[in-house]
């Protein structure tokens, strides 16, 4: 699935769309809240910083074990300095600097690219 990020309204339909696909994989609830949170922080992001972006909802296997992948990436200014916005309470608005440090708790892995002046690109992963 491929949902555009420009608004409030695309994060909501994000969660939800992650949430059902969770659902139908067979994670438990607690996992299915763990995805939508996480889709929360990272597309927020999008819409705070870089005003659009793309979220790619995905089913994986790997070693005979499936799970969910999201791919979420903008355009925007990046992020210079990974590390420092990786530590929590780090925030260069007035968040609670949960964003991407939050995102990379609540799941099984986490990958994130930036360039300055190019954009983001995170790529996290929940296996069942």
């Amino acid at each position: 699935m491929r949902i555009e990020i420009t608004s409030d309204d695309d994060i909501v339909t994000s969660r939800t769309m992650a949430k059902d696909l969770a659902q139908k994989l067979g994670f438990g609830i607690v996992d299915q809240t763990k995805i939508a949170t996480a889709i929360s922080e990272l597309t927020r992001n999008v819409v705070k910083y870089a005003d659009e972006g793309i979220l790619n909802i995905e089913t994986v296997s790997q070693a005979g074990r499936v799970g969910i992948e999201l791919i979420c990436e903008d355009r925007g200014p990046g992020i210079e300095d990974i590390e420092q916005a990786m530590q929590e309470g780090y925030s260069t608005g007035k968040g609670l600097g949960m964003g991407l440090c939050g995102a990379k708790k609540l799941m099984d892995e986490f990958e994130v690219t930036s360039e300055k002046g190019k954009g983001l690109r995170v790529t996290v992963r929940k296996w069942l």
